[in-house]
């Protein structure tokens, strides 16, 4: 389903040293297999709807993805305002804008795919009664789908000084825009204080697109590739739909997984993950599968991981 663009934020010209920064992030392309982690409920919806659930990334892993990026953000502004920094007005305005907004502001939408399609990590999260899959799809056919619906697909990060860095150099655009602000507007006052709440606004959905590929270190193993969508302003107007998490309503979006309407799913290989009925399982698989026109390229694999029942 494409997206469409009346729903999503539009970025002002004068954000262009940011602008790069998230260009440069979303630049690298995925030439590996990329592997969509599931359970049978799951996979039955995929293939019924033709489309993965992208969820607001506010709500992926238990809401810790944008805390990561707002702790890197109050460390490297603690460790300027303990250096002498000139500003801290500034800068502890921009940390109080990031901690409210993390809640409150835009949205955006994000589904993982891995590289490994078999990784242990990943069926103790999927198959807890040995109903895991992993469905693999040619890198070029997710980022043909990305395409179509305004998309961007990036590589996660998880090395701690890269992240560093790459905070550094949005605290930075953040004080450039800030000195072109008062440049040419002199600053708006409130109660004594120039606000730039409005300079902070024309950096959202950049930090947003930054926000969704920095990931924790543990999570290194995984190997993850997020697709993004575009910001959105408006969930009223725009296609959001909820779903029941584990403690709370996610909200999501669908990400169209077919070449064409009422096309099959180009699905190229599947890992079934550890059960205890392992050939009817398979069985059963290829039957779903062929009855819904997808014949895996290069078939269906079991993960040869012994299930343990919990």
């Amino acid at each position: 389903m494409a997206a469409n663009p009346a729903f999503f934020y539009t970025q002002s010209d004068d954000n262009t040293m940011i602008e790069d920064i998230t260009a440069q992030l979303y630049s690298d392309i995925p030439h590996e297999r990329l592997y969509h982690y599931t359970n049978f409920t799951g996979l039955l919806g995929i293939v019924a709807d033709g489309a993965l659930w992208a969820s607001d990334i506010r709500y992926m892993n238990d809401s810790a993805e944008l805390k990561h990026t707002a702790d890197l953000i109050r460390g490297e502004i603690t460790q300027r305002i303990g250096g002498g920094h000139p500003r801290p007005d500034l800068l502890n305005q921009f940390l109080d804008w990031v901690t409210y907004r993390i809640t409150n502001g835009h949205m955006l939408f994000a589904a993982s795919f891995r590289s490994n399609g078999n990784l242990l990590s990943q069926w103790r999260g999927y198959s807890r009664l040995g109903k895991g899959v992993s469905l693999g799809f040619n890198p070029d056919y997710i980022l043909h789908c990305a395409q179509r619906q305004g998309f961007q697909i990036g590589k996660c990060i998880y090395d701690c000084r890269q992240q560093e860095h790459l905070i550094r150099q949005v605290v930075d655009a953040v004080e450039s825009l800030a000195q072109l602000h008062d440049l040419h507007t002199g600053g708006e006052k409130s109660l004594g204080t120039t606000t730039y709440h409005g300079v902070f606004q024309l950096i959202e959905s950049d930090l947003l697109r930054i926000a969704a590929i920095l990931k924790h270190p543990s999570f290194r193993e995984e190997e993850e590739w997020r697709i993004v969508s575009p910001v959105v302003t408006d969930f009223v107007k725009a296609p959001v739909l909820f779903r029941e998490g584990a403690s709370m309503l996610v909200p999501y979006i669908e990400f169209g997984l077919t070449a064409e309407p009422h096309a099959p799913i180009a699905l190229e290989h599947l890992f079934l993950g550890p059960t205890p009925n392992i050939t009817i399982s398979m069985n059963s698989l290829t039957m779903f599968l062929a009855k819904n026109g997808i014949r895996p390229e290069k078939g269906i694999s079991y993960c040869q991981i012994p299930y343990r029942a919990r």
